[in-house]
């Protein structure tokens, strides 16, 4: 089995889950001969008969496409030269997604030159599968380490859970008292328009529901691969949108519930914008604390709220204020 090492020395590669061990003949080997040609070897994956020449991966056959075709046809006559391959470097998560997009209960592992590396038998492709969605969850639930790491830290002692969690709700603690003090920076609007305390919590936890959905899809979409390049141009576009559509429907409902053109001005651009930077800050402080080395299972949950509610607090009064 060949091995190759990548940047990302986290992940396990298509090689790294790759074996050579399997049924290998030339484009011009027919049918029959092949079959007698499998007799008595043992192989670690004979699902897929591999089609090579001078070392050339040119298609494969699978097994149940021989074991019914005419004895006297060639394999190149039987073949699958559209067969899905993948390079020896790639993460084997997304070599197990591709297979599984193809249809395919293995899949063939092909270098840069066209030479075949192996196959990546049905139960490796199953462990995989099995292995990156236990991982998946870990990550949903903020362990971006993996499901050792969560393990560890589900079952550590009381002492040390206490250790690894108050500090970020001391932070969050030290964010409600900062925010207690925005707010009371705005005590005269507050005075003057008793109407703007009705909103707060409702600002605070739309903002906060925005920013738990996009953590949600990133931290999905670094698990299976995908860069944060990728991800950041459309999830701030969703962001946009989604606040504005949030800001078209609470609008009109104030003016409509509470009879005031200048509050529904006044809601419907908080709501905007605090969506808006909850995108941001969503995307961002994920990102942050792994890149630290700090575990985000404790720490992006209580800092990701706080700042997204000292934000939304900050923008609805600095609109409120600009407004009244």
């Amino acid at each position: 089995m060949s091995h190759q090492t990548t940047a990302h020395t986290s992940f396990e590669t298509a090689a790294q889950q790759a074996t050579s061990r399997v049924p290998l003949f030339t484009p011009d080997c027919t049918v029959d001969a092949a079959r007698l040609g499998m007799i008595g070897q043992r192989y670690e994956c004979a699902s897929h008969i591999m089609v090579c020449e001078d070392g050339y991966f040119l298609g494969l056959v699978r097994i149940e496409d021989l074991l019914s075709a005419p004895a006297d046809i060639t394999l190149a006559d039987l073949m699958d030269a559209q067969a899905p391959i993948v390079a020896p470097g790639i993460d084997q998560e997304i070599a197990a997604w591709r297979a599984v997009n193809h249809e395919e209960s293995a899949l063939t592992v092909v270098d840069a030159q066209g030479c075949l590396v192996g196959v990546i038998s049905p139960h490796r492709l199953l462990a995989v599968l099995l292995s990156e969605h236990e991982e998946d969850l870990s990550r949903l639930g903020g362990f971006i380490k993996g499901a050792e790491a969560a393990r560890s830290t589900s079952e550590e002692p009381v002492r040390r859970r206490f250790r690894h969690r108050i500090p970020w709700l001391l932070v969050g603690l030290f964010g409600a008292f900062l925010a207690a003090d925005f707010v009371g920076q705005f005590e005269a609007q507050l005075q003057s328009k008793i109407i703007l305390a009705f909103f707060i919590p409702g600002i605070v936890y739309l903002a906060d529901a925005v920013g738990t959905q996009t953590e949600t899809v990133v931290v999905r979409g670094l698990s299976v691969g995908v860069g944060m390049r990728q991800m950041i141009g459309r999830e701030l576009q969703v962001g946009l949108a989604i606040g504005l559509a949030l800001a078209l429907v609470a609008g009109p409902l104030v003016w409509w519930r509470w009879g005031s053109p200048e509050m529904a001005l006044c809601i419907g651009l908080s709501v905007f914008a605090t969506c808006a930077t909850a995108t941001l800050a969503a995307m961002t402080l994920p990102w942050l604390l792994n890149s630290f080395a700090l575990d985000p299972a404790f720490g992006s949950g209580p800092l990701a709220t706080v700042i997204q509610d000292l934000f939304s607090v900050l923008i609805y009064f600095t609109i409120a204020s600009a407004l009244f």
